[in-house]
């Protein structure tokens, strides 16, 4: 990277940093009218596919619009099929567990599933990927009104009206055995559907490692009643998931191709309030500004993230006020309450490490 295209990054962050700080003035934010300076205008995404940063092998699925899956994490829902599949998947606390919105675009999984309901948070969460898809099982009347009445594209059970791909299977326990297929949801796009875009920076062959980041055995992070850990797996160049099953016990957590494993974890601290829609489900807030941490290529790096609006995405800030670059490859993001991450350091052994209680 050039000098000046470093001056330009550098005067980028200051002015997303003041933006966003005179705005919303710390805490999380619904407001669609925060001033934003979009990192991608000084440093344009690395060639590829928009949510991995990788070499396009497809370009028939590059263009198309992107589909997201609500799916189950009932410890009854194991393995799912197709986390392995998405390019990100998000990790959401929900009443009593966790649930997984899973965006798919560069590739598909027939089938995917299990597919569970929506929150109202999935509105938020997802605007920044150009009216997704949004395949999910239902939700009660004033969920379905503002799931219908948002930027995504409802492809639901109901919705979808038999032609989702959308079936029972016998094999599974309801109401944890509702499957779709990815190849049946990306017909009911409308027309004028378009690719998602990029949702982070990624690295190229030629940026170092930055100075911010710490290397790492992995991480333990506290979810809604979810334990979850996140080794880093040299060989593979990946951090491999382990959570807990229904017994309360730390294992590895398996999908339909092997253990849930992703390039880069990005844990966001976020504070959940209750849903207008319903009042049982926690609701995050997405917009505004945070702390969190970028686990990715066996390190972990301290952040703060901005957000002027739910249509733009995240900004993850290190602490030498310099954009944080992911490796290319499939992403999860942890929505964590504040102070639910505990670092495993190398050659420390985890059992010694606690959870952090929340």
């Amino acid at each position: 990277m050039s000098k000046s295209h470093r001056t330009l990054v550098r005067l980028s962050v200051a002015t997303v940093l003041v933006s966003i700080l005179a705005a919303c003035g710390g805490g999380g934010s619904s407001s669609d009218t925060i001033a934003w300076v979009e990192p991608f205008s000084t440093t344009p995404p690395v060639p590829g596919y928009p949510l991995t940063g990788l070499p396009i092998t497809d370009q028939a699925a590059a263009l198309r619009v992107a589909l997201v899956a609500k799916i189950d994490n009932h410890p009854a829902s194991r393995p799912q099929t197709g986390l392995n599949k998405a390019d990100v998947v998000f990790e959401e606390n929900v009443e009593s567990l966790t649930r997984f919105a899973a965006v798919f675009h560069s590739q598909g999984s027939d089938p995917v599933g299990p597919i569970r309901s929506g929150r109202t948070q999935d509105i938020d969460i997802l605007a920044s990927y150009n009216k997704p898809l949004f395949a999910w099982s239902g939700g009660n009347y004033r969920v379905t009104k503002v799931v219908n009445a948002s930027d995504m594209v409802n492809v639901g059970y109901s919705a979808s009206r038999g032609k989702g791909g959308y079936y029972r299977e016998k094999t599974m326990k309801a109401p944890h055995n509702l499957y779709a297929k990815t190849s049946n949801l990306w017909t009911l796009a409308p027309a004028g559907s378009a690719a998602p875009k990029p949702q982070f920076l990624f690295r190229t062959d030629s940026d170092a490692k930055p100075s911010t980041s710490t290397a790492i055995d992995g991480a333990k992070i506290s979810m809604y009643n979810v334990r979850v850990y996140w080794k880093w797996d040299a060989a593979t160049g990946n951090f491999l998931r382990s959570s807990d099953n229904d017994k309360r016990v730390l294992e590895p957590h398996m999908t339909d191709d092997g253990q849930v494993n992703a390039k880069n974890v990005v844990v966001l601290y976020v504070t959940y309030v209750r849903s207008k829609a319903d009042r049982k489900s926690p609701n995050a807030l997405t917009t505004g500004k945070g702390t969190g941490f970028v686990m990715t290529d066996g390190g972990i790096i301290p952040v703060t993230w901005l957000r002027g609006n739910r249509r733009v995405p995240f900004t993850l800030i290190d602490a030498n006020n310099q954009y944080v670059r992911l490796t290319p490859g499939r992403t999860w993001v942890e929505l964590a309450w504040k102070n639910s991450l505990a670092p495993v350091a190398p050659g420390i052994d985890p059992s010694k490490v606690a959870f952090p209680a929340v």
